[in-house]
Formats: C-alpha cells, structure tokens, sequence
C-alpha cells in the first residue's frame, strides 16, 4: 500500500526532500547485506510505499507541497531532479507570494479556507494514483505559521474527505531558546486541534536532533540541513519495509495501518516519540562493531529512563518493582522519573535480526497496568541493512516522554496569554480568546492523561 506525503512549509518542505532522499539511496543501496530476492523484494515494496514510475522510469515521490512563498518549494523542486535517483511531479506543488508571517491563525483562518480547493485537488489527485492507499503523512513545524495554522487545517481537510484513510502527522518541536517570539502559541494552537484529527503525532525536538548533530556525528558548525538528515535517517529507519510479526514472511503491507495498530491503543493517547540505534558520521562505521545485546540494552535503558540518545543515559533509573506504585504524578520533575509506556515498537534491521533476544522489552512494569505486555510491545524485522549500517534498531514509542516539553510549552503559552500579549495578532484573523481557551483545556487534559499512567 502506498503513503501520500504532504509537505507543509519551509520545514516540512525541507525535511520532505532529505525523508525521499534518504529511503531513495537505501532502497538503491547494494548494501544490504542479504539474498538477492530479498533486496529485489524490499526495493519493490519501497517503491510502492513511496514512488510512482513515469515513462522516463526516474521514481516520482507521491507526495504533495505546499507553502505560502515560493522560494522553498521552487529549491526543493530543483534539488531533487539534480539528484537524479528520484523527482517530485512538476505539478504536485501550491505556493504563493506571501508567507503566512509567522502567524498560526493566518495560515489556519485566511490561507486555508481560501486555497483549499486547489489543495485538495492535488492531494486527491496523488491519492488516485495509488493502487491502494495506505494513508497521509504530513510534515510540519509547529512553531512557524504555514507549517503549523495551515498545517492543522489542511489535516482537518485530509480528515473529512478520507475518514477510512490512517493520517499521521509528524510535527517538529521548536527549539526551547525560541525561534519566534510567538511559537508556543502557535504550538499549542497546533497541538490541540491536530489532536482531533490526526490518528497519531509522531514528534522530533529539534534541541534533541541537534544534540546529535553536536555529540554523535561530531558536526562542528551545524546547519538545518544536518539535523534535517538526522531526522530523515530516523524516518527512513521506522518507514523502510520490515516484516511484521514474528517470522514474517512477507513485508508488511500497510505500514501506517500497522504502526497505528500497534501503537495508538486509545484515542487519548496519540503522542509517539522515536529513537534510533546507533548514529554516527559515516566515515566511522567501517570501524565500528556492534552487538545485538549491547544495542537492545541501550534502547531499553533509553526508554525507561527517557534519554533522547545513546550518550549520557542514565542508568540509575529502574522499572518499579510490580506492586509498589509510584504516584507518578508526584515525580514528573524527580530525575528519577521512570518512563512508563503505553505501547513500544521495536524495529530490527540486518545480519543475524531474527535471533535478537527482546525478551526485556516484555517486561510488564515498562507497561501501565491496562494493558498486556503481549498488545503493549511489538517487533519488527529485516535481514536487509538500513543506510550503511550492518545492524540497527529504532524504537517508536507512545510513553510519557513528551510531559515535559509539553507542560514546558502550555506554560509559557498560558504566562504570555495571561497578560494578552500579542493575542490582537491573532483576533485580527478570528481566533478568539475562546479558541484559546480551548486549546488550553485540551492539552491540559492530554498532561493529566499521559501524568497519571
């Protein structure tokens, strides 16, 4: 089943390009490191997934961009026909002459109603080309004004023309240091009104990508277009084919389907979070070694103690022992805080996957009491390598280790509402304090629900 990708944006955009890229070079790769039959079937199944073929037989991503100037969209177009692996369709693409100025209720009240229809129109267009739909993944910052205000409207549309298809939205958290005097509003705005209709949010901090970029890839001066490349790498690692189930033997057919599936067990709880196992410049992988043990135990660890990357965990921290609960909402802010999950993911990829151990990933303290660990965890697997590496895992897990940015965000948010600044840039474009309001009360309800697991 194929995936429709919308780029929203500059972000989005730019992200877009480096996510084709990314799966566009493995998929090419020849290091897979497995049979021939098996690399010929994953490079057909990611075809599906991502592609269409035209005459010229260069892949063209199925995709749709859109952004309100058209500098971005006019470079993205361009750099992915030079790369000469792949292309976006010339036609697939809306922008204008002027921004949305950083404004979410300017992309949401003005841009959206009135450029829905040819929007829409390009979306259902990629949408027909497909033999069959898997869904849309929309990429989108939150801190900006297109991305985020026409980003959630364009997800509201997406939402009532395919109420069967899944939608996934991946957001980008904006730095904490502030982009835009104004980005927390535009944050929550986004936040609250995704909530209710998206199936799921999958969410990169861009402190933590450039955490990466800083301590794991050794990048001395870094640009957007690195911890770009660090998020595409992590994408690719989650949406490239795998085998779901335990001795699959045929790639899974519908990958949004199958992550909601696994992973979003209630509609209360739609915030999923990603790691990925190991990442470093390329130049050190061919001195690298890796065991399948030492991966998984840092993964878990990872997980329960909340650490974005493989440098810096915490050891210390430990599941709570079955039967001693842990009021947690009393140690949000302890640094002890223990991670409990609602349902993990885990992902395998390369030599040796199907005798990997994953039995401490069953363990039913990582879980919250409402769940089997047998629905809450999951694995999939390939013996095909990702992007060079010769082993690597990614875990995609919806756990409570978005509380703290998020209470961060509706905090700031609610200081500045409190005192009405700048709340007149956004009445001018009818989003009233209700709104506001609103948007508060959603996630503050979202806090309590993902605080008191």
């Amino acid at each position: 089943m194929s995936i429709v990708t919308v780029q929203l944006g500059q972000c989005g955009n730019q992200i877009g390009r480096e996510v084709f890229n990314t799966i566009c070079s493995d998929a090419r790769g020849a290091h897979g490191l497995c049979s021939k039959k098996e690399n010929e079937s994953y490079h057909d199944t990611c075809k599906e997934r991502f592609f269409f073929e035209e005459e010229s037989e260069v892949p063209v991503a199925r995709a749709v961009l859109v952004d309100m100037e058209p500098k971005v969209i006019g470079q993205t177009l361009s750099m992915a026909a030079r790369s000469g692996c792949w292309k976006y369709d010339g036609h697939s693409h809306f922008c204008q002459k002027q921004g949305s100025g950083n404004n979410w209720a300017n992309g949401y009240s003005v841009h959206g109603p009135r450029h829905k229809e040819a929007i829409m129109n390009l979306v259902q267009k990629e949408a027909e080309k497909c033999d069959r739909l898997s869904g849309f993944f929309t990429i989108m910052s939150m801190a900006g004004g297109t991305g985020s205000g026409l980003g959630a409207f364009v997800t509201q549309c997406l939402r009532d023309a395919f109420p069967t298809s899944f939608i996934l939205n991946h957001v980008i958290w904006p730095y904490g240091t502030g982009e835009v005097i104004v980005q927390n509003y535009n944050s929550v705005l986004t936040l609250s009104h995704l909530y209710q209709s998206s199936d799921a949010l999958l969410v990169h901090e861009n402190d933590v990508i450039h955490k990466i970029c800083a301590q794991l890839m050794n990048i001395k001066q870094i640009s957007f277009r690195d911890v770009n490349q660090v998020i595409a790498h992590q994408l690719g690692s989650v949406f490239q084919p795998t085998y779901a189930g335990e001795g699959g033997l045929l790639y899974s057919r519908n990958p949004l389907g199958d992550l909601m599936e696994t992973l979003v067990p209630h509609p209360e709880f739609k915030m999923l979070g990603l790691r990925n196992i190991p990442q470093m410049p390329e130049n050190s992988l061919a001195y690298s070694t890796f065991t399948w043990p030492g991966l998984i135990k840092h993964l878990r660890q990872m997980l329960i103690a909340n650490a974005k990357m493989e440098e810096g965990i915490d050891w210390q921290v430990r599941p709570p022992r079955l039967g001693s609960s842990i009021p947690s909402g009393c140690s949000t802010n302890k640094p002890l805080h223990f991670n409990t999950s609602i349902a993990n993911l885990v992902i395998l990829r390369g030599k040796d996957v199907h005798s990997v151990d994953l039995g401490s990933f069953w363990d039913p303290s990582l879980y919250t009491s409402w769940l089997n660990p047998q629905d809450a965890f999951h694995a999939w697997k390939t013996p095909r390598a990702f992007n060079k590496y010769e082993k690597s895992a990614s875990l995609v897990s919806n756990s409570q280790f978005l509380l703290k940015p998020l209470d961060n965000v509706v905090g700031k948010a609610w200081n500045m509402f409190a005192s009405k600044a700048y709340i007149h840039q956004y009445t001018k474009y009818g989003i009233e304090e209700e709104d506001f309001l609103d948007s508060f009360t959603a996630l503050e309800q979202v806090i309590s629900s993902y605080t008191i697991l």
